[in-house]
């Protein structure tokens, strides 16, 4: 039987592989004429705790005559499904591709509609945002071939383990191209300068295997019937009048499509409003956060820029670091013309001088009382109000408002800024003010405490840069739990983070991969 152990290695052995298997064979105490025929590494982390920073390694180790299990490619067995009955997907980021990989393999034909351009062609579009301050409403930083995930930095690190299978959805990366190492990092990541590669091979994938995937299909409207008090969903129409006729749909539009929800619920079909997060961007030089971190002065080549996570709770509500891109750029990732939204991301190489995280603070229903008429919109107007007033706050363009650390807590304005990431440009503010106000107290509250807790965080070589609020979706689509499916409208099955079902990559992809698994034994029994 193969033997298990975890060694220990200094970064500058971690390429060494006689070192390796001369502290695995002592590990595992194998006589020096027993041979090691074969060993892989099963899990790979990074423990920056002690004195030293050491690479933790999972190893399985294999002797002579032992049979190495070869793990067959999920890609090939996917079968054709031109002629099989047809399912509508509505978004084609990591929710919606995952969906349709899941539905060939159980056999049905995916039609993907997707409002924004291809992965390729939607990078004119982020180039026309980030230099131009032009808002394409269909094609950003959030609508397009791959979703937000695809040029927000690509971490695929989730929480939500009973959702799905982990392990199915990296290797699925890697079969369209993603480096293997994110089948063994305790904290995968692609980065974005990779993952619209891995998103096209994706797309390749489903239509090679029969599935459609039509861009710059705006769903404008749901074509419901209504027999005997039973209402079913039954097809879609898009904005150039085309109608979609589908056996079911899977809604996986993400977080920011507001159009969609407020077309639900003119449809009346039930949604309601979510708790989420709102705050800011926090900018360290990513050298401050390594020496932070790593308790060096100067990282060596074989450690990674540095991450941190770090919440607190002021006021019964939380304060967090959120998405935490270690070398990462800051991007503008407004949806319409006339708001203001920032985002983070990484390249593959993580590279970049500057380290960035959103630090945001819990928003719930209690504090939205003053929204409450709105019913399930109240979440998403104040988010929306947020958005706005920080736009109107500044030139017209997508210029961010940004303060100092210090200063943002000391509520003063900043006489000058630090360097920056941020394409479109900063521009000295009093964000204390323009936060609405509990957000801003316990954000200043927060980062205090914060600073206790990681001495050097809290320094003046750190500027905030507003607005950090596309979190998580401001609203839940219900469905039920074992079906998958809106309880009022029947093919309906709400999907991804935009249902407020997922956060993140590899959440979303294995919400779809549920969904669509749900959607095909509802198929089945009818």
């Amino acid at each position: 039987m193969p033997q298990e152990v975890e060694i220990s290695l200094l970064p500058q052995e971690l390429e060494q592989e006689a070192l390796i298997e001369k502290k695995l064979r002592k590990k595992l105490r194998w006589p020096k004429d027993q041979q090691l025929a074969h060993w892989h590494i099963r899990r790979r982390s990074l423990d920056a705790r002690g004195r030293q920073p050491l690479f933790r390694l999972r190893i399985v180790a294999y002797k002579t005559g032992e049979l190495v299990p070869e793990t067959p490619s999920i890609i090939a067995a996917l079968p054709q499904v031109q002629n099989r009955p047809e399912v509508l997907i509505v978004g084609a980021g990591p929710a919606g591709y995952f969906a349709a990989l899941e539905l060939i393999e159980l056999g049905l034909k995916p039609i993907i509609l997707e409002r924004g351009k291809d992965v390729r062609a939607r990078r004119r579009d982020l180039r026309a945002i980030q230099q131009f301050g032009e808002v394409n409403p269909h094609s950003n930083y959030c609508f397009g071939e791959g979703g937000a995930g695809t040029y927000s930095d690509g971490k695929l690190y989730t929480r939500s383990k009973k959702r799905g299978s982990i392990e199915k959805s990296l290797r699925l990366f890697v079969e369209h191209g993603a480096p293997s190492d994110i089948l063994i990092d305790a904290h995968p990541h692609i980065g974005s300068n990779k993952l619209p590669k891995v998103v096209a091979a994706m797309r390749e994938t489903i239509e090679s295997k029969g599935g459609e995937i039509h861009f710059e299909a705006w769903v404008t409207d749901f074509l419901i019937e209504e027999k005997q008090g039973q209402r079913s969903l039954k097809g879609l129409r898009t904005a150039d009048g085309k109608e979609w006729w589908g056996q079911g749909v899977i809604l996986a539009t993400g977080h920011s499509a507001r159009d969609i929800f407020r077309l639900l619920d003119q449809k009346k079909v039930a949604i309601e409003a979510k708790p989420f997060a709102l705050g800011v961007r926090i900018e360290h030089p990513q050298a401050l956060i390594d020496e932070l971190q790593y308790g060096i002065k100067e990282r060596p080549k074989e450690l990674p820029a540095s991450s941190y996570s770090l919440v607190c709770q002021v006021e019964n509500r939380g304060v967090f670091s959120f998405c935490m891109c270690p070398g990462g750029l800051i991007v503008p990732a407004s949806t319409a013309p006339g708001e203001l939204v920032v985002n983070g991301m990484s390249m593959s190489r993580r590279d970049s001088p500057f380290a960035n995280s959103g630090m945001v603070v819990a928003v719930d229903m209690e504090d939205l009382k003053e929204y409450a008429h709105l019913g399930p919109f109240a979440a998403m107007s104040f988010q929306q109000e947020v958005e706005q007033a920080l736009f109107r706050a500044g030139d017209g363009s997508q210029a961010a408002p940004a303060q100092r650390l210090t200063d943002f807590v000391k509520g003063k304005t900043s006489s000058s800024l630090p360097k920056t990431s941020y394409i479109p440009g900063i521009y000295s503010a009093r964000l204390d003010q323009l936060l609405p106000a509990g957000i801003s107290r316990r954000l200043q509250l927060g980062l205090q405490q914060m600073g206790k807790k990681m001495r050097g965080y809290y320094t003046e070589e750190a500027q905030l840069i507003g607005v950090e609020s596309r979190t998580s979706s401001p609203i839940r689509i219900p469905r039920e739990p074992d079906s998958c499916m809106h309880p009022e409208l029947a093919a309906l099955f709400p999907c991804g983070e935009g249902a407020g079902y997922a956060g993140g990559i590899i959440s979303a992809a294995m919400d779809g991969q549920k969904v669509a698994q749900a959607l095909a034994k509802w198929i089945a029994a009818q």
